[in-house]
């Protein structure tokens, strides 16, 4: 591949190594991509030779799901490993799950792991390109990059666009990795909700936090809300489900008193009636179902990037 086409690293480790440049380059591969899964055969044979282990020691639907699907349309030879049910529950130890698959002539990997950091740690350890699936709640790329697609889909530039990161923004690596894309872009970047949800080295990352989600509605283009993660806490940071329903809760009736429209977003999966009312979800207003169909192309196209570099 020409340089033009390269990115200028050999894994997707996170967002904060991208350059706005790497960005670019997958976005546009991802719109040649999209043609190909939107059209009657929907594969192409521009990885057949190359073998892709989907490493998930979290649970996962759709994130594995789109990698697999993505690998499949490129016709990639695909190995599922799952740590439930591997010789990791005897404590083998993450690098020599990796090496004995690896041994197996593996070209990449895909790892999600609950540990932050992991996907860099393996990065440093063997020859093959690592793709970030999530680590802990550090950096979800493929996820910021299928969200900031689906935005450019809409508004087909980030310049002025207002973006609010609506929830649970301390456990989450889906709004770290957001965060970073969306200032590379040029987008201007808000997040809201609870206090308690709000890591203290937020305005750090050189945006804005607000608590008021009437104003942070009233403020954005784009409002892209996230679950709360029980699962990643350690003690309770919210009173109640139903008090973050009544204060936090975006709804249709509370996006149509606005004084414009926005653009509703959600990574999943979603909590319905919680952060998010169903017919919301569901409304005109939403690109949730986007995100879902840009999610392929996008790792289409990371996949197909990083295969490249090693032709």
């Amino acid at each position: 591949m020409s340089k033009e086409t390269v990115l200028s690293t050999k894994h997707l480790l996170g967002i904060k190594d991208l350059t706005p440049n790497d960005i670019n380059l997958i976005f546009q591969t991802a719109d040649g991509f999209k043609e190909v899964i939107n059209r009657p055969i929907k594969k192409v044979p521009s990885l057949r030779d190359i073998t892709i282990a989907n490493l998930f020691f979290e649970n996962s639907t759709r994130t594995k799901i789109s990698f697999e699907l993505a690998e499949k349309r490129l016709s990639a030879d695909v190995v599922n490993f799952s740590a439930s049910s591997s010789s990791v529950t005897k404590g083998e130890t993450l690098l020599d799950t990796v090496n004995n698959i690896l041994s197996m002539k593996v070209d990449m990997v895909v790892l999600r792991h609950p540990t932050q950091g992991a996907p860099h740690f393996l990065a440093n350890k063997i020859n093959a390109n690592v793709i970030n699936a999530g680590d802990g709640t550090h950096e979800h790329p493929t996820q910021a990059l299928l969200d900031s697609y689906s935005i450019r889909e809409k508004y087909k530039n980030f310049n002025d666009l207002k973006v609010c990161i609506i929830g649970d923004i301390m456990h989450s690596r889906v709004a770290l990795s957001n965060i970073f894309c969306l200032k590379k872009l040029g987008a201007q970047v808000k997040v809201c909700g609870p206090p308690t949800l709000i890591p203290k080295m937020t305005t750090s990352l050189g945006i804005d936090v607000e608590y008021d989600i009437d104003k942070a509605l009233e403020w954005c283009d784009v409002a892209n809300v996230l679950r709360i993660q029980f699962e990643r806490q350690d003690e309770k940071f919210i009173p109640s489900l139903r008090e973050y329903s009544t204060y936090y809760g975006i709804t249709l009736d509370r996006v149509n008193k606005l004084s414009k429209e926005i653009t509703i977003m959600h990574p999943g999966p979603i909590n319905r009636g919680v952060e998010i009312s169903s017919d919301l979800a569901d409304s005109e207003h939403s690109i949730i179902l986007d995100q879902v169909e840009n999610g392929v192309a996008i790792r289409m196209a990371v996949l197909y990037l990083l295969a490249g570099q090693n032709g």
